[in-house]
């Protein structure tokens, strides 16, 4: 599979079903809990309150799902591919399929599995499946994302 890791934002041409790329890990913060229920208003003890949390089937707190979907996005950015030649997040379909605790390191792994051609757009859909692992190579989160790219001649 290709390596996607360009200098700068790959076009929509550049792209071909099936390459491949796997970000780098970070590490869930209580901090990073703290400044999402802040930004969200999302102050549910299964987030914030450590010994509501002992009560839950975790056992103890846990990220927001959206946290973590965020985290995600920022991973995916700094990975290159699309810098200076994404025009608009357009979708997704997605799945929270485990918890992250604090302390738990998160990467992401990206699949192009489609493309469609949007001349109109100046560009063209890419659609990516994208999986979150944890640290044991767990998948946390999965889904699809489709992202309107920049065309060469766009």
């Amino acid at each position: 599979m290709a390596d996607l890791r360009p200098v700068q934002g790959l076009y929509y041409e550049d792209y071909s079903v099936g390459d491949s790329i796997t970000s780098q890990g970070r590490t869930v913060t209580e901090g990073d809990i703290v400044s999402f229920a802040m930004l969200s208003g999302d102050w549910n003890p299964l987030h914030t309150d450590a010994e509501a949390a002992k009560e839950t089937p975790f056992g103890q707190r846990i990220a927001h799902g959206l946290l973590v979907l965020s985290m995600a996005t920022g991973l995916a950015e700094r990975l290159g591919f699309m810098n200076q030649t994404v025009l608009a997040f357009m979708g997704l379909e997605w799945q929270f399929r485990a918890a992250v605790t604090i302390g738990d390191t998160i990467r992401v792994q990206a699949t192009i599995s489609e493309l469609k051609p949007m001349a109109r757009l100046g560009g063209g859909y890419v659609t990516l499946k994208v999986q979150i692992l944890n640290q044991e190579d767990k998948v946390v989160q999965r889904g699809t994302w489709t992202v309107l790219i920049k065309s060469k001649a766009g």
